[in-house]
């Protein structure tokens, strides 16, 4: 049996998230970046080995992927990019976060819902990641190279073309719908 309890956050309940990720920000400025994705790293691993419910673990996928984003040389985050992410990233280096990761079955509620927020914050440079590594998968298959080889200007390039010729495909099928209705075009 499984029951399933869902909850929403109020304006006042995120704005108190906000105050408590605004004071881990505030402690992490003296720690390296290096020291905020091993925090986060050591959150994943202590996850790993408790019996975290599957939300809780689910979230820990998304943590996973932001922690991948930064240390992925060939996405290549920007610096500005990458300060959102690290500060994402900055309630982890925390250690007193609002529920003791030591209680059974709740520790890392506090921390699951911080990184769903943060995911929220980081939807689009997380979708783009993601559709990178795909790309980068997909692509080393296909060119019979190292994945490592394939950097975020392929992805781009890629795109770019892709982008191309789905605009020269629909300019196509408009000139022939416009021919069908009228003879006149400036092309």
């Amino acid at each position: 049996m499984s029951l399933h309890i869902s909850f929403k956050l109020s304006r006042s309940d995120l704005e108190h998230f906000g105050k408590v990720m605004v004071r881990a920000r505030e402690k992490a400025k003296g720690i390296s970046q290096q020291d905020i994705i091993d925090s986060a790293e050591t959150l994943l691993a202590e996850v790993n080995r408790s019996d975290a419910a599957d939300f809780i673990r689910d979230r820990m996928s998304q943590l996973e992927t932001m922690i991948a984003m930064l240390v992925d040389k060939g996405w290549g985050l920007i610096e500005e990019d990458r300060e959102h992410v690290l500060a994402a990233l900055s309630y982890f280096s925390e250690p007193e976060d609002l529920i003791p990761d030591d209680i059974p079955a709740l520790g890392f509620l506090d921390d699951a819902i911080m990184i769903e927020i943060a995911c929220k914050e980081l939807e689009h440079e997380i979708q783009a990641y993601r559709e990178f590594v795909i790309f980068r998968a997909s692509e080393s298959d296909r060119r019979g190279k190292d994945p490592k080889e394939l950097q975020k200007s392929d992805w781009l390039e890629e795109r770019r073309q892709q982008l191309h010729s789905r605009m020269r495909r629909r300019r196509k099928g408009y000139r022939a719908d416009r021919q069908s209705k009228s003879p006149f075009s400036l092309f």
